[in-house]
């Protein structure tokens, strides 16, 4: 059953106009990853929802003060580091990323900072996410900042992670990990999800 938008605003209320432009997109992504059923769509809405700020954020935001920095951050930011990129976040971003994930060049933490609906992070990623999407996202890697392919990008990494059987588990915390490295989030993560199994029961 596909979703409506009214479901959507049910589970995601502050999506508010975003809800009607991402019900097709959601809808064709979930169809194609096979993300079917009322546990996997809960809990892809549940995170998706969790990560992009109810469908409002699609690029992820670097904008942090100093403490931010240090404390999302420690191994990268002393105190004199960190006050000198705080609210610089192109600044922080080719900090963070530099040589990682498949990050060689100058500029490349900023020109492959996350983006879409579940962020799809540094050149290594994009390069991968592109080739399963027939998208160049290496040359285009704004392309994720458009509603079809944020959506169809997010299932594309929900599938490639395994998480329909983790979701067909109810597993939220397992899936939480796999996406985010750790379980930040997880009350409004579980939260969002609770919600999602009762809209879309």
């Amino acid at each position: 059953m596909p979703i409506t938008e009214q479901q959507l605003l049910q589970i995601l209320p502050n999506a508010g106009r975003q809800a009607g432009v991402f019900v097709p997109v959601l809808n064709t992504a979930m169809n194609r990853y096979g993300i079917v059923g009322t546990p996997r769509a809960a809990a892809f809405i549940a995170q998706v929802g969790h990560e992009s700020g109810q469908l409002t954020r699609l690029v992820e935001n670097l904008n942090y003060s100093a403490d931010g920095l240090m404390k999302t951050w420690p191994s990268r930011f002393d105190s004199v580091r960190a006050t000198a990129a705080a609210r610089n976040p192109e600044q922080i971003a080719n900090i963070v990323y530099a040589g990682r994930m498949g990050n060689t060049a100058p500029g490349d933490g900023w020109k492959y900072r996350g983006r879409g609906l579940i962020q799809v992070t540094g050149k290594a990623n994009y390069a991968v996410c592109g080739e399963a999407l027939g998208l160049d996202l290496i040359n285009q890697p704004e392309l994720l900042e458009q509603s079809q392919y944020a959506a169809m990008s997010a299932a594309w990494f929900w599938s490639a992670n395994g998480l329909n059987t983790l979701a067909d588990a109810g597993d939220l915390t397992k899936i939480t990990q796999r996406i985010n490295g750790g379980t930040n989030g997880q009350d409004d993560r579980q939260a969002l999800y609770d919600k999602a199994l009762k809209v879309l029961a």
